[in-house]
């Protein structure tokens, strides 16, 4: 697969020697590693959009079937889990792009406040309709659960795992970056996320920082 179309992709990563499966959490800086690490994967998962974003739930439907046919039932699966409100905050501002002014998906008119508000809806608007980190997580009745979580903001205990996986990694570039803008959030919305979205608080909480140097 050429590296330019890689380095376009959000994907999911499959090392199949490894036993390593990395989910492709949207705003959770997975995109860096894609474009390092492609070369190294078994399998790339590029399209569609479904799959390359697959959460547990879909990882369990359509991948760990096939795998464990062809003998793999003890895939890992590694998913990296965004401070909620900073989550939310990578979603505003990459709806705020350019290309998207006009429609119904853009912010560029809401403020983080309204975005927020919106996002905790229980349907919410098309701007703020950004899903949750703990339900693309969540585990399955079968047993189909995410193996290691790691922090977004624990960049190298994330990099120490995968180089005892994987051996000596590439360099990891800083791409895909969001736009940046100061934000500011009222306490009566960081309040509401916090009770709505309750679960998304807990899953990062839960997990602990794995570089034992911070």
């Amino acid at each position: 697969m050429p590296q330019d179309f890689v380095k376009r992709m959000r994907v999911m990563l499959v090392f199949w020697k490894q036993r390593l499966v990395l989910l492709s959490v949207p705003k959770t800086g997975t995109h860096a590693y894609t474009q390092a690490l492609a070369p190294l994967a078994s399998m790339v998962i590029t399209d569609p959009p479904e799959l390359k974003h697959a959460p547990v739930y879909r990882y369990n439907r359509f991948f760990r079937p096939m795998f464990e046919k062809m003998g793999a039932d003890d895939m890992d699966l590694v998913a990296v889990i965004r401070e909620p409100l900073s989550w939310l905050g990578s979603w505003y501002r990459y709806r705020q792009r350019d290309d998207l002014v006009g429609r119904p998906t853009s912010t560029r008119d809401v403020t983080f406040d309204d975005f927020v508000r919106a996002s905790c809806e229980d349907a919410p608007p098309p701007f703020a309709n950004v899903g949750s980190q703990a339900k693309f997580s969540e585990a399955r009745p079968n047993g189909t659960r995410i193996s290691h979580f790691f922090r977004y903001e624990d960049q190298a205990g994330l990099r120490r795992f995968l180089a005892e996986r994987l051996g000596p990694l590439p360099d990891i570039p800083h791409v895909n970056v969001s736009p940046s803008t100061e934000l500011s959030l009222s306490e009566e919305e960081r309040a509401l996320a916090r009770a709505r979205r309750s679960a998304d608080f807990d899953l990062w909480e839960s997990i602990p920082i794995a570089d034992a140097s911070r």
